[in-house]
């Protein structure tokens, strides 16, 4: 079966050109111009990624982000704004949500698509990977997408467990903001090295006590280390 992405987006035109360009990559879609039938969609159903506006008509896409992150049920489902507001900040406070990924309007189908692809690969299972501990506390397992500290789990988004699948990789290793970005988007330079930052700070609020493992080194990046 194919991918299920919902867009959630009260601009007509931009749902028409998205759906198509998402069919045509292979993906099948729901669309929903307001929140309120999309947030009666996810009781029922589970989309593989989500590309919410932030201007609806009956609710900010801000707080639908919140909600979805901070609710088990769907806290692991990714999430990709798409909106009109072009202000770093708009992007950091996206981030800082829980946001996989912010992309603007005006945008590039194209780009869109291998955004979504690659948030995707992100979420999907790594077959060969190990369980991994560190400090005696921190537990990773991504087979089962999982992170634990100290017993307890913890959730993570999908950009946040990609960069502690690249940090655990080679404990000690320093990783510059470029290589990390490389690591997460690739080819996509449009993302930058802020983007990290936000999502680092975000991950040690989640990691409590285990935050100390993940240092930075200044002026260069971030390392993991017992």
């Amino acid at each position: 079966m194919s991918d299920l992405i919902a867009i959630v987006d009260d601009d007509e035109d931009i749902v028409q050109l998205l759906s198509l360009s998402l069919i045509k990559a292979g993906f099948s879609v729901e669309c929903f111009l307001n929140s309120g039938s999309f947030l009666s969609f996810i009781e029922s159903q589970t989309p593989s990624l989500v590309i919410l506006d932030l201007m609806l008509p009956d609710a900010d896409g801000l707080e639908i982000c919140k909600y979805m992150k901070k609710n088990e049920r769907f806290s692991f489902i990714p999430i990709i704004i798409l909106s009109a507001k072009t202000e770093e900040i708009d992007r950091i406070i996206g981030l800082e949500l829980g946001a996989d990924d912010y992309i603007t309007k005006p945008f590039s189908p194209r780009e869109l698509v291998a955004r979504v692809k690659t948030v995707l690969r992100r979420y999907s299972h790594k077959e060969n990977s190990e369980k991994m501990i560190i400090g005696d506390i921190l537990v990773i397992d991504f087979n089962k997408r999982e992170v634990t500290v100290s017993g307890k789990k913890v959730d993570l988004t999908s950009t946040e467990l990609g960069i502690l699948e690249l940090l655990s990789s080679k404990k000690g290793w320093i990783y510059t903001r470029d290589q990390i970005l490389d690591h997460l988007w690739k080819e996509q330079k449009i993302v930058h090295g802020r983007t990290v930052d936000v999502h680092i700070r975000n991950m040690r609020e989640k990691l409590g006590e285990a935050e100390k493992f993940i240092k930075s080194v200044r002026g260069i990046g971030y390392k993991l280390e017992d």
